[in-house]
């Protein structure tokens, strides 16, 4: 098992490096025979860490959720989604950030075992609701790679440069709006599980909701992608705007869940 987590990072390493002299020489013929292999290595990435986070997750006893557990497994699903739109040519650029974020992330549950074990044997509709958290959260924090990297376009334009890719991808419109599909697929994840927390808390965790910090920073997250879609479908959002918007709620969601297990695992060792 620990042989596994070596050939992942490379993997993920390897295959960003591919897409990164892809997006800085695009027109090199070498360079697109090169970048054919990008997309295999990141499968063969994908799958080996999806090995790594279920072994580490699943336990006898129930699921292991622990900080390193769940930052490995949304790193994961961001590289995911960062394939998935590079195979399609919708999210140029990402996978370049997210993949070698995944290549460290796939360490965490090997370097930092967590001793307090999170058992959620007796209800299992608990850990199909974390589940869709973490998805909520990855498809989030893709959407905000993407949000800078069409901002870092626009500045380009604006300034009279040349798009780095140019002719390669969609016109800026398209992938504008392929960011804010995203956006509201992330956004009816995160309200399902807002809503089956708020609502279904004792039945989930055996405990009534309580109005922590965590309850907090998830209400601002999603107030703020409210806010942005509303925006969006009222006064055309876009740009700098919508960026501030994104940003906003990504940060809120940082503080909601991996601020709140930071604390708790970390800090007060619970």
């Amino acid at each position: 098992m620990i042989l596994l987590y070596l050939p992942v990072s490379a993997a993920y390493v390897a295959a960003a490096w591919l897409e990164w002299q892809h997006l800085i020489q695009p027109a090199k013929i070498e360079v697109h025979r090169r970048v054919a292999i990008a997309p295999w290595l990141t499968a063969c990435a994908l799958i080996g860490h999806a090995f790594l986070v279920m072994s580490a997750i699943v336990a006898v006893d129930g699921l292991d959720l622990s900080l390193a557990n769940a930052l490995s497994a949304v790193a994961g699903l961001t590289a995911l989604f960062a394939w998935l739109g590079s195979l399609s040519r919708s999210l140029p650029g990402v996978a370049v950030v997210a993949l070698p974020v995944a290549a460290l992330a796939a360490w965490l549950p090997l370097l930092f075992a967590n001793p307090h074990r999170f058992s959620f044997t007796e209800e299992p509709w608990a850990a199909l609701h974390i589940a869709v958290a973490l998805v909520a959260y990855a498809l989030l924090i893709v959407a905000t790679m993407q949000a800078l990297i069409l901002m870092s376009l626009e500045k380009r334009l604006h300034r009279g440069l040349p798009e780095p890719t140019a002719g390669e991808l969609p016109p800026l419109l398209t992938l504008e709006r392929f960011l804010f599909r995203i956006v509201g697929a992330g956004y009816a994840l995160l309200t399902l599980t807002l809503a089956t927390g708020i609502f279904f808390s004792e039945q989930l965790f055996g405990k009534p909701l309580t109005f922590n910090h965590k309850t907090v920073f998830s209400v601002l997250a999603w107030v703020a992608y409210t806010a942005l879609l509303v925006g969006r479908h009222r006064f055309g959002w876009r740009g700098r705007t919508a960026l501030n918007w994104i940003l906003f709620g990504s940060a809120m969601l940082l503080l909601a869940y991996i601020g709140s297990k930071f604390v708790l695992e970390v800090m007060l060792r619970r």
